[in-house]
């Protein structure tokens, strides 16, 4: 029997760019909970981003915040994984200094920024509506960091990735987390840290649970499930990695919820 299902959000539930989840969502969160399964998100995106996203449902479901830094449960934080000070301040130093680079420094309820450009401002405070922090200085940063991120316009290229990972592969995750984004991780924290912790204090089995992701930042995620399912269109490392595939989660819920979870019914 299935007992719990985790989606990513960019890129599996929120297609084409979109900052607007599907409606017909949030009934089958609340199916999928009368029949005895926990609805998990699970994204590189902060809390309270997340929660204004599934508002309607909030109490029916479970949360995996920036990459697995952050858990919660009926708004308890379950864990928090956090960087050491000086390498955080060294790793968004860094992106600062490059050009057309942008950062975003997660703490657990806002983003810390120094927009370089009215368009990265625009994009995390107007369109992707982050709780952000704009300051004028690092001294400024004064939160555990449980997360950086770097922003490229136009798209992270090879060259990038290749560039951030010789710099700070080494001492922390260096991970992609969609076209335009490079996500920093303290060693051990991902997606699956949080399946674990809901495994854990629910007694849940691997083989009890599903996943979808199509991301490398999901990776982690999808093999912590028996049923993994990379979307369609997910990248090929994340492919090779998941046992099942799908053009959407939805149709997949449905069918869960149509058999109460029977594994055999549903796989």
């Amino acid at each position: 029997m299935i007992k719990l299902v985790a989606s990513d959000l960019d890129g599996t539930l929120l297609l084409n760019g979109a900052q607007k989840l599907p409606e017909e969502l949030f009934p089958l969160i609340r199916e999928l909970k009368k029949t005895g399964i926990l609805f998990v998100a699970a994204s590189g995106r902060q809390y309270a981003n997340m929660k204004r996203l599934f508002e309607p449902v909030l109490e029916d479901m479970a949360f995996i915040c920036e990459n697995g830094a952050l858990a919660f449960l009926n708004e308890e934080l379950l864990y928090e994984s956090a960087f050491e000070e000086n390498l955080a301040r060294e790793i968004t130093e860094t992106i600062y200094a490059k050009e057309g680079a942008e950062f975003s420094y997660s703490t657990r309820d806002f983003y810390y920024m120094m927009p370089k450009t009215e368009h990265y401002r625009s994009l995390m405070v107007d369109v992707v509506k982050n709780r952000c922090k704009i300051v004028e200085n690092f001294e400024e940063m004064k939160e555990p960091c449980v997360k950086i991120a770097v922003y490229e316009r136009g798209g992270v290229t090879e060259e990038s990735i290749r560039f951030w990972r010789e710099k700070f592969g080494d001492r922390c995750t260096v991970v992609t987390s969609g076209f335009d984004w490079v996500d920093f991780i303290p060693f051990g924290t991902n997606k699956a840290k949080g399946i674990r912790k809901f495994q854990e204090l629910l007694n849940v089995a691997p083989e009890e649970c599903v996943a979808f992701g199509d991301e490398y930042n999901d990776i982690e995620m999808l093999q912590s499930v028996t049923y993994g399912f990379a979307m369609s269109h997910a990248k090929p490392g994340v492919k090779a990695v998941a046992p099942y595939e799908a053009p959407a989660v939805l149709p997949v819920l449905r069918k869960i919820i149509d058999t109460k979870g029977k594994t055999e019914e549903v796989f």
